[in-house]
């Protein structure tokens, strides 16, 4: 059921974003696609991959024991969670599967990368908070100045809520789950309650190192500014011209809103509705936002793509190299 309902709500998304499209103008579209260039589209995914490198950086700051070296295994395990999140059809859930099992297939224990994983997620969403209240901020700010879209803002307000809603479940309801998960497994699989407590040892003692879950926090805060920075470069490698601190404002409520719409896989549809809403508020055209939507989309699936073909062909060779079960 799970997978039909992301088929169904992919297949909708789609609808609506080749509908806006079509509303706003096929050929103002492609127009503003076509002016990046190879060279140009090239310059943003190279970016992109520092993006990544930063976010494998927080996950490894709160893997604590493990050496820097290892920034290569988090930060290609974090690309194949982006991956799978980007390009296969079951939303966000399936990619932190893939980037745990990737991370440990780099040679991670799995008890820690499976708590690195939860203390990853919550400082990410706490510094996608922070970031969104500057771009609520700067929502209010340019209502107020141009008296735009007023019923833009109780939408936006509501995603922020329901952002602030999932990131105090996640925080909060980590202790109570686990020792829920912990009762089950021993019900039902008396062999992983080892597996299960050695979880809540390492998540006990990573959030013991609160300069390590800082340091996460900041990082993640970093790679948000600096995702949104490089819609910038793709814009501006485009030809459009557009106040930084706008467009950081701009990428900073579609992240959330693309992260409040997680059921639906990519966001598609979602980040394109938010372009068309959104973007003339701060001084962002719809044609213009919906080509930087689709080099956005250009984006995940050149990355995404070949990361999941690598991925399966590392999971295939894992697989080849276990030894046999015995009879």
């Amino acid at each position: 059921m799970v997978k039909y309902l992301a088929l169904i709500l992919t297949a909708i998304g789609l609808a609506a974003a080749i509908w806006l499209v079509g509303q706003t103008g096929f050929a103002q579209v492609a127009a503003g696609i076509s002016r990046i260039g190879i060279i140009g589209f090239l310059v943003f995914m190279a970016w992109s991959g520092l993006c990544l490198t930063v976010l494998g950086a927080a996950w490894l700051a709160v893997a604590p024991g493990i050496s820097r070296a290892q920034l290569v295994t988090f930060a290609w395990a974090r690309t194949a969670r982006e991956g799978a999140t980007d390009v296969l059809p079951f939303s966000q859930f399936g990619g932190l599967v893939i980037g745990a099992r990737t991370a440990i297939a780099g040679g991670i224990r799995s008890s820690l990368v499976y708590a690195s994983l939860i203390a990853d997620q919550t400082t990410e969403l706490a510094a996608q908070l922070a970031f969104t209240l500057f771009g609520v901020a700067m929502l209010a700010t340019a209502l107020s100045s141009n008296g735009q879209g007023p019923d833009v803002l109780p939408m936006v307000l509501g995603g922020t809520g329901v952002l602030a809603a999932i990131m105090a479940a996640f925080a909060f309801a980590q202790r109570p789950m686990l020792t829920m998960a912990q009762g089950l497994a021993g019900r039902l699989l008396p062999g992983s309650v080892a597996t299960m407590a050695a979880l809540t040892v390492e998540l006990d003692a990573i959030y013991r190192l609160r300069g390590r879950v800082i340091l996460a926090f900041l990082l993640h805060l970093v790679a948000w500014v600096f995702a949104a920075f490089g819609a910038w470069v793709a814009l501006w490698l485009m030809g459009f011209q557009l106040r930084v601190s706008a467009l950081l404002a701009l990428e900073a409520l579609i992240f959330t809103l693309r992260t409040v719409a997680f059921a639906i896989p990519g966001g598609i549809g979602v980040q394109e509705a938010a372009y068309v809403l959104l973007g003339p508020i701060f001084g962002l055209s719809p044609s213009a936002g919906l080509a930087l939507s689709l080099v956005k989309r250009a984006r995940d699936i050149s990355i995404g793509i070949p990361a999941m073909l690598v991925w399966q062909a590392q999971e295939v060779r894992r697989l080849r190299q276990a030894p046999p079960a015995e009879s």
